[in-house]
């Protein structure tokens, strides 16, 4: 009972960053006895589990570097609650393997999702794929902006690099059928009068290759871009999980310095408190 009692301290600490001197003043209790208990439930990492997984059908899954670009975190979110499915700390994103058991444990839990919406990641889209081969895979509208605007360059000097940015620029806003065939028949016009040539030519230059690749990338999402307008329920964007990164690894700042264990424990306590 003591113990539980003294939880919401830790639960302050972690969630809200609270610094010990803080929580020492607002609870009345020593220094020493706060840091005692964050030590006490950083060493009790809680069992993490899927709750409520036959309802949940439409999902957001992103990850994103935590610690100094060695050590990364996934995250799966509800689209249609906001709210946080799961999470996990210490995750290959790009590891097939990886993803393979991740999404076969959702699945032997009883998840049967009818949509993912991802960033790209060829291993991640595979993955889904291979565990429900009728899965509705929504490419990341803004995931494809951004790394199209950042191939083709803030100012590009080739007319079909201007072009092909307008495009990136415009994805992110097609909200109607209308408007989508709208793009479509631009990405078409600009194929037909640009594409197939960059296509063939030789040159390897990085900026002519990042065009290249724009290109490409554009291309391969397509098929995928667009699900969203079929089903409002699907998320057009990883956005939620971007912000929800954003609000993790601010929380992991003001506690910055724990051990590689005491961090896979805090990491744990917050995908379980904010489930």
């Amino acid at each position: 009972m003591k113990r539980n009692n003294e939880f919401i301290w830790f639960k302050e600490w972690l969630c809200e960053g609270y610094t010990v001197r803080q929580l020492s003043r607002i609870s009345k209790k020593s220094e020493r006895k706060i840091r005692l208990i964050i030590d006490y439930w950083l060493s009790n990492s809680p069992r993490l589990s899927y709750d409520n997984s036959a309802r949940v059908e439409y999902l957001v899954f992103d990850g994103s570097f935590i610690w100094k670009r060695k050590t990364s975190a996934v995250i799966l979110l509800d689209a249609e609650t906001n709210k946080l499915f799961y999470g996990l700390y210490d995750f290959k994103e790009n590891s097939f393997r990886a993803l393979f058991d991740l999404f076969q444990g959702l699945k032997m839990a009883g998840i049967s999702p009818r949509s993912f919406t991802v960033d790209g990641l060829p291993a991640v889209i595979r993955a889904l794929v291979y565990v429900w081969p009728a899965i509705i895979i929504q490419r990341c509208l803004f995931h494809i902006q951004r790394q199209g605007l950042k191939w083709c360059r803030s100012y590009p000097k080739t007319i079909e690099a201007r072009k092909l940015r307008l495009l990136f620029l415009s994805i992110i806003n097609i909200n109607t059928f209308e408007e989508r065939d709208s793009f479509l028949l631009s990405v078409k016009e600009w194929e037909d009068n640009y594409g197939c040539k960059i296509k063939d030519r030789p040159e390897r230059g990085r900026v002519f290759s990042d065009l290249k690749r724009a290109r490409s990338m554009l291309l391969n999402a397509l098929p995928n871009a667009f699900h969203y307008l079929y089903d409002a329920k699907i998320a057009k964007t990883t956005n939620l999980a971007e912000g929800y990164f954003s609000f993790m690894k601010t929380r992991y700042r003001d506690h910055r310095g724990l051990s590689p264990l005491k961090r896979k424990a805090f990491f744990d306590w917050f995908f379980y408190l904010k489930k």
